[in-house]
């Protein structure tokens, strides 16, 4: 059986569209799986060991170009069994209709009929998880979900790990504190910088080095956070943010002891790498989209106003995160375990 699925456009969503493969590769062992998606996912997909090849797809987030997706089904005619498509916009389902792929499943989305010849209703009460809505395209309509739910799990080379290593000069001599304080969702997502530096100075303080993890828009705010570290704790924190490929950033963050994250694709990512992880909540809700990890605390103020989704506080304070103090975010580090968190703790008491 061969299988194109159409990806997200998300780092989060599409480490999280792991939980498909492996429930397709339950039901079907020996199904190939290829995914069409944009060429950012690249270095998440081929972490996948049920996906065979990553298929770069070439136009921007919204964009129609009737006339190439056109092509680009054409190209890929008669390869494939089923195509599965994890986004709910009309665009995505054009490349599988112009590839005439016999069965093409998705949810009802806007103007997809014809296009879609399995059409699946979304019960959004029955299934609350993105991950379950993603899981529930691998069976048939109405059918029971398998428990326990699988978890993403990002699979990594030792070799390209060492190469990112030696390429940026880094060792892991000392116990390693990951912090990504990023989010391209919006300010409503980011924990501020000094908290992050609080963190970050009681952790260097009892022995840890700290890196710092995002896209080029974040180097700014690592910066922030590296200049209130005092000369002598600063040179044990390193801004990787807008630094290092998405490859390079993954392979790296497999070798942290713990992961500080806002609400965003890095902490999925650090969640698929099973890195005990503390993940800062505040417009949004983890109802939805939760890290999945075995080791997770989740923090989060639940004033009364949040989680309102929104990409920017509509009352201007941010107090959802402004209030969420730096104790706290230690304190669920040191719950995750380990006599380096118990110690930092104690630093911030």
């Amino acid at each position: 059986m061969r299988i194109l699925i159409i990806g997200p456009s998300w780092v989060g969503d599409m480490v999280m569209a792991q939980t498909l493969f492996q429930c397709l590769k339950q039901q079907h062992p020996d199904c190939v799986i290829d995914v069409l998606a944009p060429e950012w996912s690249r270095p998440i997909l081929e972490r996948m060991p049920e996906v065979r090849q990553a298929l770069s797809f070439p136009l921007g987030h919204g964009a129609l170009e009737l006339a190439t997706r056109r092509r680009i089904g054409k190209s890929l005619a008669g390869q494939y069994d089923q195509a599965i498509l994890l986004p709910n916009s009309m665009k995505s389902a054009l490349v599988p209709f112009f590839a005439g792929i016999a069965k093409r499943t998705g949810w009802r989305g806007e103007m997809r009929f014809g296009l879609l010849n399995d059409v699946r209703k979304l019960d959004k009460a029955r299934y609350p998880l993105m991950i379950e809505r993603f899981m529930a395209l691998a069976y048939a309509p109405g059918a029971e979900l398998p428990q326990p739910y699988p978890r993403p799990r990002l699979q990594i080379q030792a070799q390209s790990r060492e190469a990112a290593l030696a390429k940026f000069g880094l060792a892991l001599d000392r116990p390693l504190l990951a912090l990504c304080p990023g989010a391209e969702f919006g300010e409503a997502k980011r924990w501020p910088a000094e908290h992050y530096a609080t963190v970050a100075e009681a952790m260097i303080r009892q022995g840890w080095q700290v890196w710092l993890f995002g896209s080029k828009n974040d180097h700014p705010v690592g910066e922030q956070i590296r200049e209130r570290l005092i000369p002598g704790l600063r040179e044990e924190s390193y801004n990787l943010a807008g630094e290092t490929s998405l490859a390079e950033a993954i392979d790296l963050m497999s070798c942290a002891d713990a992961v500080v994250s806002n609400d965003s694709g890095l902490m999925h990512v650090a969640a698929a790498l099973n890195r005990p992880l503390v993940a800062v909540y505040g417009s949004t809700s983890p109802g939805f989209t939760p890290p999945l990890a075995e080791q997770v605390e989740v923090v989060r103020t639940g004033i009364e106003c949040s989680p309102c989704f929104d990409r920017t506080c509509r009352f201007g304070h941010y107090n959802c995160l402004r209030l969420l103090e730096p104790g706290r975010v230690i304190a669920a580090l040191h719950s995750l375990g380990g006599p380096n968190l118990i110690d930092a703790v104690a630093e911030v008491d």
